[in-house]
């Protein structure tokens, strides 16, 4: 079968990007194309996500990025998880989760559960949109302006009556977020369900997950008690963190 040739010069782009980001010009002259071919497909990938643009220069973009730890870092990050969500379920009496970013979507990895009559469901395998989740909050807390800027410059889905879909009201809380480091969602994603997530940040700063917790709204969270509970997510997310950069 021939190769498609858009193909094989989109993989081209990525590869050179993967080493080092690079302006139209620059990524045009390390694979031998004209700029404005590489122009039209850079256009096309940063569409998709595949690569994203801070200033003159394109580097790999969220979706890319996203599938690493899905295909080679998911199982040793799950592992590596495992005492942390265990810990945080076993102090706030709810399930606690693993999520990772594919594109602008959410994807939950894994979940450990509690042994009480009602349980929030597993939403392993589960994607949601980054602004209906508080693990999407949190990243996109750390998404450069220009990014942002783009994801919310269209129509944002609603998941619930309570979904935030306003750009302005996004942006202000994203603030509180940076502030506070770890994000509340009640009944945003799902009716009857409230969650609270933290970042994952690796050696450079990067976010690789988040940790959150969900539960019934009736019962989760107490009154009074968002920011301890948050708190407690916030400072387990640095702790696995941590662990992930020590290797143990």
């Amino acid at each position: 079968m021939k190769p498609v040739q858009s193909v094989e010069r989109a993989f081209a782009i990525l590869e050179t990007l993967a080493t080092e980001p690079a302006g139209l010009s620059e990524t045009a002259r390390r694979i031998g194309l004209a700029k404005s071919t590489v122009a039209r497909l850079m256009a096309t990938l940063e569409t998709v996500g595949a690569v994203e643009r801070v200033g003159d220069l394109y580097r790999i973009g969220p979706a890319i990025e996203g599938f690493a730890p899905a295909v080679s870092g998911t199982v040793g990050l799950i592992a590596l998880a495992g005492p942390h969500l265990e810990r945080l379920a076993a102090a706030t009496d709810e399930a606690t989760g693993l999520s990772i970013a594919q594109g602008d979507r959410m994807h939950t990895i894994v979940q450990v559960d509690v042994d009480r009559s009602v349980q929030a469901r597993d939403w392993t395998g589960e994607t949601a949109a980054m602004h209906t989740v508080p693990s999407g909050m949190v990243m996109m807390a750390r998404w450069p302006a220009e990014r942002l800027a783009r994801f919310l410059d269209r129509p944002l889905e609603r998941s619930t009556a309570n979904t935030l879909v306003d750009a302005e009201q996004i942006q202000a809380r994203l603030i509180d977020i940076r502030d506070l480091g770890y994000a509340w969602g009640k009944e945003e994603f799902v009716g009857g369900i409230n969650s609270v997530a933290a970042p994952v940040v690796d050696h450079a700063g990067r976010m690789m997950a988040a940790i959150h917790v969900h539960g019934p709204a009736f019962r989760f969270p107490q009154p009074g008690h968002d920011d301890e509970i948050g708190t407690l997510v916030r400072d387990e997310a640095d702790r696995l963190g941590r662990a992930s950069r020590s290797g143990s």
